[in-house]
């Protein structure tokens, strides 16, 4: 039976399109599982065999995008969820199954080569995909800079209560443009824009499965790959991280010098880590998913990390140690974050 969650409507939607192959003995039942950072709801059928439905409201999330890009991957050789059935008009979706297996709880000294070869392999596909302008919007100027915007409001005076100085704020405005400067100078292919490990699945053929997809774009060639790299969620020491990003350049046969692509992948770490402080503070405060809080000291360290490497980030990389780092100990969210060692 439908909870409060679900619409009676879901359920007669869901039972009307069930293909042909899939058997339903008894009444239709439909579990919900944990959603993504998005407005989706995702519940599993009792079917045989199990499909995702997913409730994904039209004005909240761009489901034609989804089932086009989808398609698009699919184009490429990625394994992404068979669509079965939608309704563009009620936000109602009924895929594939990929099961529980993230990427994340697998990875470890033991797993990292194969797995992460998997969703390098994987990368590569997806980056030889053609330009469509039609399906993919631009990695922009003004996409990048409203990205890193959250930083200061929702970061910086919403959740820790910095009010910036109007020096401060411009200091934080010329580093965005210069990070900005850096994104595009890069060679631009499709970037599927949160390519990490709980976005990854272990399938049960050995292949990976690759989902929420739905916001690709066409931008910078190191942004998934610094998604993947210094993940928000997993943290691998920083010599390992850099001989998988110059092995990567290697397979992409990039003709660019080693030291000048990790610039570009230093520097586009620090823009996405940059945004993802604003993103996982308001998720928590306006959105009350606070359990995203908990991944806000990796990230802070990965920023700091890339900002002391170069001449262009120390005004930011000091003051952020001035003004940020004394009020972290008093955040009850705030612990060194751990490291996996290879």
């Amino acid at each position: 039976m439908p909870n409060n969650h679900q619409k009676p409507q879901f359920y007669s939607w869901i039972e009307a399109s069930l293909p042909a192959e899939v058997m339903l003995s008894g009444a239709l039942e439909a579990q919900g599982l944990t959603g993504d950072a998005g407005f989706r709801r995702y519940y599993r059928t009792n079917t045989a065999p199990s499909l995702i439905a997913v409730d994904s409201p039209p004005a909240k999330e761009n489901n034609p995008a989804y089932v086009n890009i989808a398609m698009a991957l699919q184009s490429a050789g990625l394994r992404t969820p068979v669509i079965h059935a939608v309704d563009f008009a009620q936000g109602y979706l009924l895929l594939e199954d990929f099961g529980d297996q993230l990427l994340q709880p697998l990875l470890n000294d033991q797993t990292i080569a194969e797995l992460y070869g998997l969703a390098e392999t994987a990368l590569l596909k997806l980056q030889q995909l053609p330009d469509s302008k039609a399906l993919f919007p631009r990695y922009d100027a003004q996409l990048l800079g409203d990205e890193m915007a959250l930083f200061k409001q929702w970061f910086v005076t919403d959740l820790l209560g910095i009010e910036l100085q109007a020096d401060e704020s411009t200091m934080l405005d010329n580093l965005f443009g210069q990070l900005i400067q850096s994104a595009q100078e890069q060679p631009q292919v499709l970037v599927h824009r949160d390519y990490h490990s709980r976005n990854l699945m272990l399938l049960a053929n050995n292949s990976l499965g690759v989902i929420d997809f739905q916001d690709a774009v066409w931008g910078p060639i190191t942004y998934d790959l610094v998604s993947l790299l210094k993940d928000c969620y997993i943290r691998w020491p920083v010599q390992q991280t850099r001989q998988r990003a110059l092995a990567f350049k290697q397979r992409l046969g990039l003709s660019v010098d080693d030291q000048q692509f990790l610039h570009w992948f230093d520097l586009m770490g620090l823009q996405r880590h940059i945004k993802v402080m604003g993103i996982f503070a308001r998720l928590a405060l306006r959105d009350n998913k606070r359990d995203y809080l908990k991944s806000l000291p990796m990230v802070i360290e990965y920023s700091l990390e890339a900002a002391e490497q170069y001449a262009e980030c120390q005004t930011f990389c000091q003051w952020f140690k001035r003004r940020v780092s004394p009020l972290l100990a008093n955040q009850s969210w705030y612990s060194e974050p751990e490291r996996l060692e290879l």
